[in-house]
């Protein structure tokens, strides 16, 4: 058997996207490496077999990403600690911000030989549309330039070109930072297979945890207008409601949940049937992206797609005229959101040819391998 060369310690928040985010990422690793995966509890037991039967060593914490708790945040800073220092790892690989910002602190206090922090999306805290003078995110940004200090063994990783730059331009990373920019996630086109979209009845499709910054509130508005013009066009929305200091007013829920204007089907374990069943996907967030991942798999399935010109969104709209598979629309603008659903309706031939223009551009751009590919670069040979 090959000797397994580092001990790589992964950091999540969520224990429920690990495999769909990081799976092909963790297989790739444990061909050299032994692989630590440090996350929030595990509650489906789907995944906890699946990453055991990886060869994946699991530790687990108390974590709640969206919690706002001095307490509980110490609490995380002392697992944090007890693990670094138990597994001696030789790369330590946070994501997310309290994984980033409290594990890349105790990383370089335990003098961890190689820390690559990744950014999946920036969130509110550094957002130009929505931004919040909160006491919570002035700390946010302020612990996140003390964490990400220059260090011989730090090496960020963004999932745009944007962030990066935001983060120079804001002071908190400079010149003598080393830092790689990767086309998000990734997704695995073996896994999303093409299948042509339906256009009768059309439906638009969004899938999004249940959050104000990422376009609920529009895609309501404007499924509600389109099924005034036409209402035979369907709108269903998938996705958690998420206790979040943005999370959508009970009101909000309440008329989504009502199902008269959209179908509302909460969590699901695989969007696969959802995609295969919709015609065009949406959606309108202006959170801070990485890269949307339900974009990404949405384009694998070989659907067109509206999303809002905002930061890591607008990554997944082929700038080539002849290759478009999507329209890029003005945050907040619920007339430009209508206005592009109304063009699918008046022309639904490009509804496939923009779905089969979105999964060529997937292959050519995201998909996986392309940035499992540079990832092990960074992490092993950087």
């Amino acid at each position: 058997m090959e000797r397994k060369i580092k001990k790589i310690l992964l950091v999540c928040d969520s224990s429920d996207s690990l495999l769909d985010f990081r799976g092909k990422l963790i297989e790739a690793l444990l061909l050299k490496n032994e692989v630590i995966v440090f996350s929030p509890k595990i509650v489906r037991q789907d995944i906890r077999e699946r990453l055991l039967g990886m060869g994946v060593q699991l530790r687990e914490n108390d974590l709640k990403p969206s919690h706002v708790s001095v307490l509980s945040d110490l609490h995380y800073l002392r697992a944090l600690y007890r693990v670094i220092k138990e597994i001696q790892p030789d790369v330590f690989f946070p994501y997310a911000f309290k994984p980033v910002i409290y594990g890349t602190l105790v990383a370089k206090f335990c003098r961890v030989k190689r820390i690559t922090p990744m950014l999946t999306g920036l969130g509110y805290n550094f957002s130009d549309v929505n931004r919040r003078k909160g006491l919570v995110s002035m700390i946010t940004r302020m612990l996140l330039k003390y964490s990400l200090r220059p260090d011989p063994g730090l090496r960020i990783i963004f999932q745009n070109k944007d962030d990066r730059k935001k983060l120079i331009t804001r002071g908190i990373i400079g010149p003598k930072h080393q830092s790689y920019v990767v086309n998000g996630s990734g997704v695995d086109l073996s896994h999303y297979h093409y299948t042509p979209p339906r256009t009768t009845p059309l439906s638009f499709l969004m899938i999004s945890r249940l959050i104000n910054a990422k376009g609920i509130r529009e895609f309501f508005e404007a499924a509600k207008l389109m099924r005034q013009r036409y209402p035979e066009i369907r709108f269903k929305l998938i996705g958690a409601f998420d206790p979040n200091i943005d999370a959508i007013g009970p009101d909000l829920y309440e008329k989504i949940s009502s199902g008269e204007v959209i179908e509302y089907y909460g969590s699901v374990s695989d969007v696969r049937p959802f995609l295969a069943n919709a015609s065009i996907v949406v959606l309108p967030s202006y959170y801070g992206e990485g890269v949307p991942r339900s974009l990404l798999e949405a384009m694998a399935m070989g659907r067109g797609i509206i999303t809002s010109n905002s930061v890591g969104c607008k990554e997944t709209v082929n700038p080539a005229t002849n290759a478009v598979n999507g329209f890029l629309v003005p945050v907040k603008d619920v007339s430009a959101l209508v206005s592009s659903m109304e063009y699918f309706y008046k022309h639904t031939t490009d509804v496939v040819q923009f779905g089969l223009n979105g999964r060529k551009f997937a292959k050519e751009k995201f998909e996986i391998s392309l940035i499992n590919e540079r990832m092990l670069h960074i992490l092993q040979e950087a």
